[in-house]
């Protein structure tokens, strides 16, 4: 087996083709192969992977007036080509390429999207011949991701962004098989989700009538997303980062004046968040709801008479009255019947207080997730700074080296389910979030598909180079 090094001796765009992020086992040889444009995915059959077929054949020969080529089809055989976009899905596969033909065989159609994603990164057009090829064939690749959940978080609060937006970065994602969209859909400065069964939310909440997303707008957003294997799993940040709650619904916040944490106080406030949460699920198709419950500073809780008073009453200090609302809206998503993700300050409050199912998000730098997965909670990794994108000042080689089990014994490690890039919304708008996110997602992508033995910066750095010139192709 031979480093991808030895196949991108050169930088820069003129870079022999390589594949990132980088297979889990391969090989490959030094015979050149020519590729028809014509080529057809042969084998099995689903709605699912029909559309696979047509999109990647349209992503594999942007060029025409090529050339025939000597491979004109490609045998796909998936156990499972209907299967259900979950957490833990099986995105196996395997692909050969030689002068014989092209083999992929995953266990489901997730699997097959990647092999057909990596087979357009060896598929490159030789502008002297007029013709598609795939050099150093055969080629023989068995891939699956070290890390089951890869994320890029998306914040349309900060910034609006629109669902041909929203579109376009989920189909970016799956240059580097990042399999989720972590959509912190609404915040303390902008509600524009329209809730079906809390119209004013986003009616009084938004930043206009037109910066809105529909009921019908998440779903298509959610179908668009699975049908590249992509999950969403959507945030909705409470007990804080919610001021702009109150402009529809004043009566579940402190005072008119001081306005998050929600209040505590009242019964109307946890109806609201589970009426909110379940027309959150019914456009939705994920099991796991994140809840936040991050930077939560009880002073208006203090400030407010009513709140005040009813904690003394319960006998809670500030403190204990946060508890007391991360509980209940645990229990509402439970409830569900979906599984709770929270960030990582309830675990530095609560630790094992908080259910044995919450999924907890580290954003700190820190032991959180030691001591987290030693307690048997699962763990998400993003650590703030590096794995911030709208941190600009670092750069690709530093977001390498980040790795969610750093730190870890190999139990510890089995209980983080993966991490991602946080694309806060702060300083970008739809002009500029893909520039915000790539290359440097990357460098996150393959840290969470690859091998953990992958860890050369200098072995990386022509292939990515390389990667980015094929966004910018594409």
């Amino acid at each position: 087996m031979r480093s991808l090094m030895l196949l991108a001796a050169a930088v820069g765009c003129a870079a022999d083709p390589n594949i990132w992020p980088l297979p889990r086992q391969y090989t490959n040889g030094t015979v050149t192969v020519t590729v028809d444009p014509g080529l057809s995915f042969t084998g099995t059959q689903s709605a699912d992977l029909t559309m696979a077929y047509g999109r990647y054949k349209e992503q594999l020969f942007p060029h025409t007036g090529a050339q025939a080529g000597s491979l004109k089809s490609c045998q796909v055989t998936v156990a499972d080509g209907s299967a259900k976009l979950v957490l833990g899905a099986d995105e196996s596969y395997t692909l050969d390429v030689s002068a014989t033909g092209c083999k992929i065989t995953a266990k489901t159609q997730f699997g097959a999207y990647h092999a057909m994603e990596t087979l357009s990164q060896l598929v490159v057009f030789n502008f002297d011949s007029d013709a598609y090829v795939v050099k150093d064939t055969p080629w023989s690749i068995t891939d699956s991701p070290r890390f089951e959940h890869r994320e890029v978080l998306l914040d349309t609060s900060r910034h609006f962004q629109p669902i041909a937006s929203l579109k376009n970065i989920i189909t970016s994602f799956t240059y580097a098989k990042i399999n989720t969209i972590h959509w912190h859909i609404v915040d303390k400065q902008s509600f524009p989700y329209g809730s079906p069964t809390y119209p004013k939310l986003a009616k009084m909440g938004a930043y206009s009538n037109f910066e809105r997303y529909s009921q019908q707008d998440v779903k298509d957003v959610v179908e668009y997303a699975r049908q590249r294997g992509v999950r969403v799993v959507v945030e909705i940040d409470t007990p804080g980062h919610a001021a702009s709650w109150c402009k529809g619904h004043p009566e579940i916040c402190p005072s008119p004046t001081c306005l998050m944490p929600l209040n505590p106080a009242t019964n109307a406030t946890f109806d609201l968040i589970k009426g909110l949460f379940k027309d959150v699920q019914d456009a939705t198709i994920d099991g796991i709801f994140h809840i936040g419950g991050d930077e939560v500073d009880t002073l208006c809780w203090r400030l407010s008479s009513s709140v005040s008073e009813w904690l003394r009453q319960h006998n809670m200090t500030p403190d204990q009255g946060y508890e007391y609302f991360v509980g209940r809206v645990t229990d509402i998503v439970l409830d569900l019947g979906m599984i709770p993700t929270a960030w990582d300050e309830l675990w530095t409050h609560f630790g094992t207080k908080l259910d044995k199912k919450t999924i907890i998000h580290q954003w700190h730098n820190g032991t959180i997730a030691k001591e987290a997965t030693a307690a048997g909670y699962r763990v998400v990794w993003s650590s703030e700074p590096t794995w911030y994108l709208d941190h600009l000042q670092y750069t690709w080689q530093v977001l390498y080296q980040g790795d969610p089990c750093v730190g870890l014994t190999d139990a510890e490690c089995s209980l983080v389910i993966g991490g991602g890039g946080e694309m806060w919304g702060e300083t970008v708008d739809s002009s500029d979030i893909q520039n915000t996110i790539w290359p440097k997602m990357a460098a996150i992508a393959e840290r969470l598909w690859s091998d953990k033995s992958v860890t050369s910066i200098d072995e990386a750095t022509p292939r990515i180079r390389y990667f980015r010139c094929l966004l910018n192709r594409r």
